[in-house]
């Protein structure tokens, strides 16, 4: 840790080990554990895109204070491999405490733990897991019984035989840490009064503001990171009334949901970068015919098949000028789980009233990171229907001053519910006519309704000193990430403005921009997608810009040291 910054109050723990190893079940198991102890916990994984070897590693920050985004500092580090990666190495630092077995990860400063052969003591050597979250457990001093509950809940399916096992393993590596003598580098926190709140990731909220917002039907193929809602929201149909179909394809999908929102339902589409490719002719389609569509566009470093398995803010432009021709759409981009659920909850209210697409821009790092967040607030959760009811003059395309047309489905009333890929009349009927209804209904869809779109827009979130001399600028997930770098920076002259609708974009900008603060954009892509945006819709140049594009999210301690040595160049 560079001296200029604050200290880290918390523990951070990293596991490494190859893809089914297991270290996803250590991160669970002392997740939860950590949690029934009251601890605030944040845990985040990078995984290779391989279905065995390579390196996978997954870290855990364990904090008496909340705790929502990655650090490269590790203070544990558990070593399930010989394998290490360039960049690992380059966090580990004299202070850490390497634990493991010594045969596996030779290391000068290693502490030999046996997991094999405690898991083998209690019976199976596949209690390996069991017998390192119990060992972590025990520096944190966890009670027994959270510890229990934790593997008891986890292998819930197994038999008494397996769980009794994998408990006995918990309590013999636990028993280790008295013996080996271990000890943090540094104190350990103390965990707060335990308060309700939620341990999810940006999956399952995703998938529960949809659920909020009334969705009934998700149809997807899947494709990493996306992958994530999809199969949250199957788990949900379970107990709630959703319909969930994995189609043969992403063109499938989409159009199955345009399919739905025209009968009067409301379809989620989750998909990645290459999906959504596949899927620029429906959202076109979606445009010309006016319906509403909510699409879930989970990012991942491309081009092509890019890296499958990281994380990158890359299709900002893909969301925002996919598809052929004019039309309005709004894109969302939450920057923390309560905004994954608010924001998801009111894309479908979004989508009906105005009749656009609309896309919830997340990415790998936000979809698969786990901290706790508090209950989310259902007080604003209002789901309002803009569906009207047809006679036999109805006409789905009427020229309104607003551009919205009302929208009636089939069987609501007598009217004909007409819709068509090609250039239409009021009633939805093909038609060439060039000199008055072809113009009449271009300015409809995209000059009147993108003003109507306007007068809704969510402004940025101003975090700081109104009068700061320096505002750091973001957008979506790399939100907590900036507020912790800018908290151990420690200046009182720098501010965040973040950004969680990303289009359209308030026409007020300046009002948050100010006339004489330099303005420094991170994002995580290499060209600077949302700064390039941010200068169209200003005229402001923004002098500084910190891009990360390797697949690895922002490190709230690596963002921090590159501010910090940025303003200073800049006094």
């Amino acid at each position: 840790m560079t001296k200029d910054l604050k200290e880290r109050p918390d523990t951070s723990i990293l596991l490494s080990g190859q893809a089914g190893q297991g270290i996803q079940t250590i991160q669970k198991l002392l997740m939860h554990a950590l949690r029934k102890e009251g601890y605030h916990v944040f845990a985040t994984k990078e995984v290779m895109s391989r279905i065995r070897g390579g390196v996978n590693k997954t870290q855990l920050r364990v904090g008496a204070e909340t705790v929502n985004c990655p650090c490269s500092d590790v203070d544990i580090f558990v070593p399930l491999t010989a394998e290490t990666t360039k960049h690992l190495d380059q966090r580990l630092t004299d202070e850490t405490l390497i634990v493991g077995e010594k045969e596996t990860f030779d290391h000068e400063r290693m502490v030999d733990i046996p997991f094999v052969k405690i898991a083998e003591e209690a019976g199976n050597k596949l209690y390996a897991n069991s017998a390192a979250t119990g060992f972590l457990a025990g520096i944190f001093a966890i009670q027994n019984t959270a510890l229990e509950e934790a593997i008891r809940e986890h292998f819930s399916e197994k038999s008494e035989e397996v769980v009794a096992g994998n408990i006995d393993a918990a309590h013999k590596g636990y028993d280790l840490v008295k013996e080996k003598n271990v000890k943090l580098p540094k104190s350990a926190p103390q965990p707060p009064h335990s308060e309700s709140e939620l341990l999810i990731n940006g999956g399952q909220a995703v998938a529960l503001g949809a659920l909020a917002g009334n969705c009934n039907v998700t149809c997807s193929y899947p494709m990493s990171p996306s992958t994530a809602v999809l199969t949250n929201m199957a788990e949900y149909s379970q107990t709630a009334d959703v319909l969930v179909e994995q189609t043969e394809d992403e063109i499938a999908a989409i159009n199955m949901a345009l399919g739905v929102w025209y009968a009067g339902g409301r379809a989620l589409v989750t998909t990645s970068g290459g999906g959504f490719s596949l899927m620029c002719e429906g959202l076109s389609l979606a445009g010309m015919i006016e319906t509403p569509l909510v699409l879930h566009l989970a990012q991942r470093p491309g081009p092509a098949t890019g890296l499958p398995t990281r994380t990158e803010q890359g299709d900002l432009n893909l969301a925002l000028y996919g598809g052929h021709g004019e039309f309005p759409r709004i894109l969302l981009a939450p920057g923390d789980l309560d905004e994954g659920f608010q924001l998801t909850q009111k894309a479908f209210t979004l989508a009906d009233k105005y009749q656009v697409p609309v896309i919830i821009l997340t990415d790998q790092y936000f979809i698969d990171s786990f901290y706790n967040t508090p209950m989310f607030d259902l007080e604003n959760v209002k789901n309002q229907s803009y569906v009207v009811g047809s006679d036999n003059d109805y006409k789905r395309f009427a020229l309104t001053d607003s551009g919205i047309s009302p929208r009636s489905i089939p069987g609501k009333g007598t009217g004909l519910v007409n819709v068509d890929s090609d250039e239409h009349d009021e009633k939805g009927y093909i038609t060439e006519d060039l000199a008055e209804t072809r113009p009449q209904m271009n300015h409809k869809r995209t000059v009147l309704k993108a003003s109507a779109v306007q007068e809704e827009v969510q402004p940025p979130t101003y975090i700081g000193p109104s009068d700061a001399s320096y505002i750091i600028v973001g957008w979506g997930s790399t939100k907590k990430i900036l507020l912790e770098a800018v908290e151990r920076i420690g200046r009182s002259d720098l501010a965040v403005l973040h950004f969680s609708q990303v289009y359209p974009l308030p026409s007020n900008l300046d009002d948050y921009l100010g006339d004489d603060a330099n303005i420094i954009t991170a994002e995580q892509n290499s060209s600077g997608q949302f700064t390039k945006l941010l200068e169209q819709h200003t005229g402001k140049t923004v002098g500084n810009k910190i891009l990360k594009s390797n697949g690895l999210p922002f490190f709230s301690d690596e963002l921090a040291n590159e501010l910090n040595t940025l303003l200073k160049e800049e006094e």
